[in-house]
């Protein structure tokens, strides 16, 4: 009997304690649902912005590396001779011009490495971070804020909101932080190229729905120059780029055919463009030095499509999920407002998949392979794009029709959902096991235990080595620490590796390699 009595007593005392604990989370939820979306926009970059700061520090400590030495040697050596700032930009273009026609077509990328920061002043690498991070991002928060605006009919604030989580997502869960953030060369040739690609987008969708003649000129005019340096730049955004003017075009076909100039401009001068990049004497040149051989033009597109689908489940994790889960009442609310019609759901996802999938075409053709970290990084953010952008216009299409299940499921929770998977997703990113997992946390942890400083000390003794006139014969120790994110090649003892011979090459050396233990 006793035993019993005991049984009742934890029973109710469990009763009460889920039923304080839900009482609690119900006017926590309810007091959060009553915040503005205004202000939720301000809390978003709020966010934002403390996560990128740690990325921002951790660049006080970058260097120069790889390919940056390759193909900033001469503009270095300009800089050093001449001290002009002109005459480093002409050398930098003659070089351009050689290895349009001996080595690459991809002119304006080409144009850009060439002018490494570093080539002028070695302690500038810090510069690299804010460059690519503030291009990236600004440049896929105006072009997802506008295609989810004029498009999808969804709101000012909500399309910030939407725009800022997703941004903060990326960021953390980048599949190559290194060759997306702190490596020039690289980041240049993809991610910057990739910007310039979503601003010129935007310009162009911008236009043919301006519905002012002299808007729609300047959108135009400023579209049709960008698009020139688009098609300069890396194949993959090159291709995806021709794919999504000329769907544009057949739609202005179709929809408005006085608008057809404000995208056949841009896409007229693109192509140019990238014709001037495909047909370089230089790629036939690299071709028959490089042994690599890709796959049939109908091979490479049908493994696209497969390796769009491995890729896109690896890019899925949980911790994406719930961001995706956190803004599904959100587009919900905002579809739901619009006044689109959200008609064609099934071509709007075949599209998306079309285009994410072309973006693994070119190395597949070129090279026969897919998963090189710099250009992964920007077809993970367009896939992170055509989720958000599908999704809504599923959600529109069946928010303007009878309410299914879930409909009066999400018309039900309305905003619970968000908050609680909000509030999931800031402790699974502070308290993560693994303080590598995601970006700001690993960024805060090598500045925290020193790495980073240690790393950098070490690399300006590597320096000042190098600049040494007297020494011609370096040998230099390996690095004791570095930062998780600083995942580029080292020297090797080997003083005939590529690397080493760049180095070399750079600094004017007998030979450069690491020391022997």
């Amino acid at each position: 009997m006793t035993q019993e009595v005991q049984k009742n007593r934890i029973q109710n005392s469990y009763e009460k304690l889920t039923g304080m604990l839900q009482r609690l989370c119900s006017k926590i939820s309810d007091r959060m649902e009553q915040i503005p979306m205004k202000r939720m926009v301000v809390y978003a970059a709020i966010l934002f912005v403390l996560s990128l700061i740690p990325l921002l520090l951790l660049g006080r400590y970058n260097v120069m590396c790889i390919d940056d030495y390759d193909y900033g040697r001469v503009v270095h050596d300009t800089w050093l001779e001449t001290g002009s700032l002109w005459r480093s930009i002409q050398t930098a273009w003659k070089q351009n011009m050689e290895f349009y026609q001996n080595w690459q077509g991809t002119y304006i990328s080409c144009f850009l490495m060439a002018l490494c920061p570093m080539n002028f002043r070695y302690e500038a690498a810090w510069v690299v971070p804010i460059i690519m991070i503030g291009m990236f991002a600004t440049s896929t928060f105006v072009l997802g804020r506008h295609i989810l605006r004029q498009w999808l009919g969804c709101d000012k604030n909500g399309s910030s909101f939407i725009m800022l989580m997703i941004l903060f997502m990326f960021y953390q869960v980048i599949e190559a932080p290194f060759e997306g953030i702190y490596w020039y060369n690289g980041a240049t040739h993809y991610i910057f190229m990739e910007s310039v690609w979503f601003f010129t987008l935007a310009a162009i969708s911008a236009a043919f729905r301006s519905l002012k003649k002299s808007r729609e000129i300047i959108l135009c005019m400023i579209a049709a120059v960008l698009a020139v340096i688009v098609g300069g730049g890396n194949l993959v955004t090159g291709l995806q780029a021709e794919i999504l003017m000329v769907l544009l075009l057949v739609y202005a076909v179709v929809t408005n055919r006085k608008k057809i100039w404000t995208v056949g401009i841009p896409l007229l001068t693109g192509s140019i463009g990238f014709l001037l990049n495909i047909l370089a004497p230089g790629n036939a040149v690299r071709s028959e030095l490089d042994p690599s051989i890709g796959y049939s033009a109908v091979m490479s597109v049908l493994l696209s499509f497969y390796h769009a689908i491995v890729f896109m489940i690896r890019w899925t994790p949980a911790f994406v999920i719930i961001v995706w889960l956190m803004l599904l009442p959100v587009l919900w609310k905002l579809t739901g407002q619009s006044k689109q019609k959200f008609d064609h759901p099934v071509w709007v996802t075949a599209g998306a998949c079309c285009v994410l999938a072309a973006m693994f075409t070119p190395t597949l053709y070129a090279v026969g392979m897919v998963g090189l970290a710099r250009v992964d990084n920007i077809i993970q953010m367009v896939y992170y794009l055509c989720v958000i952008i599908v999704t809504a216009y599923w959600l529109g299409y069946l928010n303007h029709r009878e309410r299914d299940a879930l409909g009066l499921f999400l018309d039900k929770i309305k905003g619970r959902m968000t908050v609680v998977c909000f509030c999931l997703m800031l402790l699974i990113w502070v308290l993560t096991a693994d303080k590598n997992t995601y970006t700001s946390i690993s960024a805060l942890r090598s500045l925290v235990n020193g790495e980073a400083q240690t790393f950098y000390g070490e690399a300006m003794e590597r320096h000042d080595i190098y600049i040494d006139e007297d020494i011609v014969d370096v040998e230099v120790k390996p690095y004791s620490a570095r930062p998780a994110l600083f995942s580029f090649d080292d020297l090797t003892t080997d003083a005939g590796n590529w690397l080493n011979l760049a180095v070399m090459q750079y600094y004017h050396k007998a030979y450069v390699k690491l020391a022997e233990d």
